[in-house]
């Protein structure tokens, strides 16, 4: 068992260290800067039609809120001025596809299959036990980040090339952070990457501290965003094939009306357990993470953040739980779960009216062999290093609890 002892001053390995030195002299050729991230999206890609331009006004407050980080480093800034480069290249690529292909918009998508549920409750083991067969279309972590080649570029393996630094990169910089949640270039991922590319989604709080940005997202109607969802997902498929897609984020949870009116004929499935152990497993790994963009990392007030922003979510799903048709929707228990997880994966293959065949059933079992719970080595969480009160956490989420641990 790992005991994570830096997590408010991180240190980092010989060969880290050197690289973000490198880092910390490229920050000034890397602002934080709206104009400057739009002018080089379009040098590098040699487009210049971005879409609807309604996402500009949520850029300024996202910028705005990371410039605002306290501490924030030179790695840092070079990381966040990436990702968000990448974003705006993705939205140039888009549109460019869609220039190309109309056709695309007349995609039909079938219902998808969606996982609602807070990290550590297993949505990632079921949506990889989901993934292992052919049944479902999905989204590796490659083509979440990059979901369109760049100009030039033939089929997927420059994209898988770029992910195959990153992640190793991100391993050496945080070699715990498997432990916590295993990426690997070709690991199913969520379609909160894809809500990123319109600048609308509670993806952007689990990278930085930025309470502005999240109020902002928290006032504004996540409709049209999903919308935009559902079209990146038809391009996806007319791009690379599918014929029903397997969906999963946390920020459903809070979006469940949004997410019937986008996709009404959906299978949805919840995940729930214990929100204390969550909470605690969930805000170590943010916390652990963001010694990426900042330097001393306030453990204490990130988890004390992070525990007001989970009530503000299960709040939510206490609330909207009654607008999922029962028909097509299920709620999970993680200890069930894991008692007999190909006996769940098989109930939400009967609740989505697909066959499990025997190819599903023998790629399910394979993948169970080769990802047994904690074969990576298990992470040892302190509550009170990172602000929280286990007693005052089960007070606070006792509704949840009730409604749906009860």
């Amino acid at each position: 068992m790992v005991h994570l002892d830096d997590l408010t001053r991180p240190r980092f390995s010989p060969e880290i260290e050197e690289l973000r030195g490198l880092m910390a002299t490229m920050a000034e050729a890397c602002p934080l800067d709206a104009a400057a991230l739009h002018a080089q999206a379009a040098a590098e890609t040699g487009l210049d039609d971005f879409g609807a331009r309604d996402y500009e006004e949520r850029l300024d407050v996202l910028l705005a809120a990371i410039r605002d980080i306290d501490g924030l480093h030179g790695p840092g800034q070079v990381n966040f001025h990436a990702q968000l480069l990448q974003l705006l290249k993705n939205r140039l690529l888009l549109t460019e596809y869609l220039t190309r292909h109309p056709e695309a918009l007349e995609v039909e998508l079938a219902a998808p299959v969606i996982i609602a549920g807070l990290p550590r409750t297993g949505t990632t083991h079921l949506h990889n036990l989901l993934a292992a067969g052919p049944t479902f279309r999905t989204l590796p972590y490659w083509e979440s980040v990059e979901p369109l080649p760049m100009p030039g570029e033939d089929g997927v393996e420059p994209r898988r090339a770029r992910m195959d630094m990153a992640v190793d990169f991100m391993n050496a910089a945080m070699p715990y952070f498997p432990l916590m949640h295993e990426m690997t270039t070709d690991h199913v991922h969520e379609e909160i990457q894809l809500l990123a590319n319109d600048f609308s989604t509670m993806l952007f709080e689990t990278l930085g501290e930025v309470p502005a940005w999240r109020d902002y997202y928290l006032a504004h109607d996540q409709t049209p965003h999903y919308a935009h969802l559902r079209t990146q997902l038809q391009v996806l498929q007319h791009a690379r094939g599918g014929r029903r897609w397997l969906l999963k984020s946390p920020q459903h949870l809070e979006q469940l009306p949004v997410l019937a009116q986008v996709f009404p004929h959906a299978t949805v499935v919840l995940t729930h357990r214990d929100p204390v152990s969550v909470t605690v497993s969930m805000v170590t790994m943010i916390v652990y993470t963001a010694r990426m963009h900042r330097d001393p990392v306030p453990a204490r007030e990130i988890g004390r953040a992070w525990a007001d922003r989970l009530a503000i979510m299960l709040d939510a799903v206490v609330r909207d739980r009654e607008v999922l048709a029962p028909e097509r929707s299920v709620d999970v228990r993680f200890d069930d779960f894991m008692s007999d997880d190909l006996a769940t994966a098989q109930r939400v293959y009967a609740l989505a009216g697909e066959p499990v065949t025997p190819e599903a059933r023998s790629a399910m079992a394979a993948y169970l062999d080769g990802h047994r719970r904690g074969h990576l080595g298990t992470i040892d969480y302190a509550p009170a290093e990172i602000g929280l009160d286990p007693d005052e956490l089960r007070t606070r989420f006792a509704p949840y609890v009730e409604r749906f641990l009860g």
